[in-house]
This record gives structure tokens, sequence and C-alpha cells, in this order.
């Protein structure tokens, strides 16, 4: 293949300048916009920028650019959390804001050193071992430090791109694969264009997107799951309380108000509140209060779940979820909590904090790891508090027994952001993965109904109190996902390393055995 211009951006600066620029309209790619082809396009330009590195540390860097832009664009809304409804002073949030930008760029820098193996071929590098790279730094990234997951690139796909279709058989992890394969096979494309290469160097790279869409249509037709039952009204409440009056003692009870007359007119057999939707403790809260909540569950012949915060002794608390009717007392409790909005890790190094931001209840227990279904309104419910649905091979422990998925959130935190959105779009993941409804009650959205096939039946809009009506199906059954978790999808990505590996292995062997290759 004819190299392209020696002078078509070799220079570091200016590929740095590129990269940040394609990792900011990365995040286009995603909700609320849903341009699911835009982020193949611009890892392509990555992996382009990649193979034009002059060296191993050029390309850390490009890589480190990339995240800046693409992080920096995607997840600035953490200022608004800290500062806005923290009350962490500006400077100090937009320093913070910027380091946690900064740290999560190391992984594409990671990838971007890692995949500058000397003489490594363009095809190879395209198709097996970036890809196989960039998968990997998600799934760490999705687990180190407590892991966050956010804007891995198979959410980009959730959930009309076709290759959505690889959620119920390896997860987002193995979206995430997908696409950057046919990301590096659509860097191949543009490398022929740009060399002028024959048609024959295209053969191979154009394969392989057709059949990697066309593998995940036809996934997308299997049915992994069979329907539980009759479809199950729903009313998911969303209150619209504004953060900044959240937790203030005056407004309390024009909160209870509030839920209660949006309780009072809902028509669910299951009704749905938000996260900590009772702004106090469950042993302060009125036993009438309650009483009536549970009195009109049983009317319908069904359940509440709430969300309110609950004490188990005089040193541990709880986000959790009350069920409340026909069905008997249960309660979830949140397992993954949110490193320094509701726990502070390593409390002697940075205990600081907590004088710093003003965040109530920031100090909460963990659950249990396991904790079984919630049975309710004749369904058996996987829940998910907030931030926990980011976290797929975690929900799906609850999974094949629970026939429905409901998340409730409290993404008033994030303000008239983006983030909202993105997280709408992971639930639509986690409904592709296994094969359920899922149900998401949002203090001021956005609440909505998403089907097992991962779209967005009925939602209500932002900032409004609402209650949303519908109906959901319960489903039974386990994809491949739900049965082996992130599993495949890591056997998968070693394969590709492997197979790179002792290609580049039989190559230099067939290379030390041309003429004149020894001893002159």
């Amino acid at each position: 293949m004819t190299k392209p211009s020696p002078h078509l951006f070799t220079q570091l600066p200016a590929q740095m300048a590129l990269a940040l620029m394609l990792g900011a309209v990365t995040v286009s790619g995603f909700a609320p916009d849903y341009f699911a082809l835009l982020p193949l396009l611009t890892l392509a330009g990555l992996f382009l920028l990649w193979s034009r590195a002059a060296s191993p540390r050029a390309a850390a860097y490009t890589g480190f650019a990339f995240g800046l832009g693409f992080f920096g664009a995607g997840v600035s809304w953490v200022f608004v959390s800290i500062h806005e409804f923290g009350g962490m002073p500006v400077a100090l949030a937009v320093v913070a804001t910027f380091l946690f930008c900064v740290v999560l760029s190391v992984f594409p820098a990671a990838v971007g050193l890692f995949q500058a193996s000397p003489g490594g071929a363009t095809k190879r590098r395209f198709l097996l071992l970036i890809p196989a790279l960039w998968v990997l730094a998600e799934w760490v990234k999705g687990w180190l430090f407590t892991g966050f997951p956010w804007l891995s690139l198979g959410y980009s796909q959730a959930a009309m791109s076709p290759l959505s279709g690889f959620a119920p058989l390896l997860g987002v992890y193995g979206v995430s694969l997908a696409a950057a394969i046919c990301a590096g096979a659509l860097a191949l494309l543009i490398e022929a264009r740009l060399s002028k290469c024959g048609k024959a160097t295209m053969v191979l790279p154009a394969a392989l997107i057709v059949a990697l869409v066309a593998a995940g249509l036809v996934l997308k037709q299997v049915e992994w799951v069979k329907p539980f039952g009759a479809p199950v009204t729903v009313s998911l409440l969303q209150g619209n309380i504004p953060q900044e009056m959240k937790w203030r003692e005056d407004k309390a009870k024009s909160t209870l108000d509030a839920y209660m007359a949006l309780t009072m007119a809902s028509t669910g057999r299951l009704t749905v509140l938000p996260e900590t939707a009772l702004p106090m403790f469950l042993h302060n809260l009125p036993l009438s209060y309650l009483e009536m909540l549970a009195d009109h569950a049983r009317d319908l012949n069904g359940d509440i779940l709430v969300g309110v915060p609950e004490y188990a002794d005089s040193r541990d608390y709880y986000n959790s979820v009350l069920s409340l009717g026909s069905g008997p007392l249960q309660a979830y409790r949140k397992y993954h909590l949110v490193p320094f909005g509701e726990f502070i890790p390593l409390k002697p190094v940075f205990g600081w904090i907590v004088k710093v931001l003003h965040i109530p209840l920031s100090d909460f227990t963990r659950g249990a790891e396991v904790q079984p279904p919630l049975q309710a309104a004749g369904q058996k419910i996987a829940m998910a508090v907030c931030y926990e649905d980011v976290f797929g091979e975690e929900l799906i422990r609850q999974l094949p027994e629970a026939t429905l998925l409901v998340n409730v959130s409290n993404d008033a935190w994030f303000g008239a952001t983006v983030a909202p959105w993105q997280h709408l779009q992971i639930s639509q993941m986690r409904a592709l993965e296994t094969g359920r409804y899922m149900l998401r009650a949002t203090n001021t959205g956005i609440t909505a109904i998403i089907d097992q096939h991962g779209e967005v039946v009925k939602r209500a809009r932002e900032f409004a109190a609402t209650r949303l009506e519908g109906e959901a199906q319960g489903f039974t059954g386990a994809t491949p996902y739900v049965q082996w978790g992130n599993w495949p999808m890591l056997g998968l990505a070693a394969l590709l390393l492997a197979i790179n590996w002792l290609a580049g292995k039989i190559i230099a062997a067939r290379e030390e055995k041309k003429p004149g290759r020894r001893g002159g």
C-alpha cells in the first residue's frame, strides 16, 4: 500500500489538535443526538492519526488529546453536580472536573501507546490490535476505582444501530468491540482512498463492515426471551423537585404532598417513585403517610416502589427502595455507591472533601452485593438505584429470575445537561442486554418506559411534574449475556490479540527465511 503524503498531519501538535476535535465531536454520537455512525468515523480518524505517529509516545499523546476532547465534552456535567448543587467553589470545581477528564483520558492514551508495536502491519493493527485494546481499556475503566463505564463506545449504538444486535450476546463491551472493528475497517478504506490504491485493497475492510452489520441485523431478530403473563399497567412518577429544594426541611412537607398527589392519581398496578423521593429517613416518616400509599396500591391490586433513605442502626444508613402494597414488605438497598457523592473513599486522605461539598447523606452504607428481585404487581423486579444501572455485569446478578428491570434515579444533580439523556441511553442498553423492559422513574427526567429491544416506548418531558402511565411486559429466559456476562467478550478480545501476535511471528519468521536476510 502506497503511503499518503508525509506532510499530512505528521506534526504532533497538529495531530493532537485534530484528535482533540475528533474526541469532542464523538459525543454527538451518543444521546440525545443518537448519531450512531459518527463515533465510528471519528474513531477511524484517530486510528489513522495513530498510524502516522512518529513514536509510541506521540501516539499516547494523541490518544490523550482525543480522550480530553471526548470526556471534556461528554462528562463536563460533573461541574454542574459539584458546583451548582454540591456547593464547591467555582475554581476548585473547574480544577476537579478537569482532573477527572484527565484521569479518564489516560485510557485512550494507553491504547495509543500499546498499539504502537514496532513493525505492526496496518491491517492487523486496525482490525485486531486496536479494537481489542480499546475494549479492554473500556472494561478496565468500568471497574477500576469502583468504575466509570460512562460513554463506553457501545452505548452510542443503542438502540437502533444494527450493531446493537450484539448486546444480548456480548453486552455493551461486545458492541464496543464490533464498533471498533468497523472503525478500523473504515480507517483502512480511507487509507486506501488517500493512497490511491486499487479496489482489491478495499475488499476485506468493506466485506468486514458488511458482515458485522448483517450479523447485527440477524441477531436483532433473535427472540432470546419469552413473555411472562399479561402486560402490567405502570405509573412512573416524576415529582420535579428542584435539587436545591429537595433536602430543605421547610420544603419536606410540600415534597411529600406532591408525591402523595401524584400517587393518588396513578392508575398503574405498579407505581414507581424516584430515588430518595421522600426526603427524610424512613423511621421519621409519618406511619399514616406510608399506610395511605400502601392502601392505594392495594386498591389497584398492586404495589408501589418508594425511594427513601433508611437507617439500619446508629451508624449505618442506606439508599433504599421500599415495596408497599399487596405484596410483602420488602426493601432493596443500593450496593454500588458513587464515590464522593454517596461515600468517601480513603477517609483519612479525602475526608476534607466532605467539608467542601455540601451533599446531603454523602456517606451511605453499601447494601448486600447480591439481593433477590423485589416481588411486586405479579412481577419479579431487578432494582437499580441511579448510577447502578451503568454496571450491566452487576444488574444481571438478579437475572434470569427477574422479569422486569426498574431504575429509580435523581438526575436533578446533572441539571439541564446531556447527562440525563446519556443515562437514558445506558438504560436502553441494559434492556437490550437482558431482553427485559426497563422502567425509569426519575425526579426531574428522563422518566421512561423502554421495551426489551431497547426502544423508548414512552417518556416524560424533562423538568415537569408528571405521571407517566403505560404498560410493561414481563419476560423470562436468559440472553447469552445474562448467562455469561463479560467473559465471552474478554475471551474474544484475548483471541484477537493472540491472532495479531501469532500473525506477526509468522510474518517475521518468513522474513528471516528470505534470501539475503542472514549473513549478507
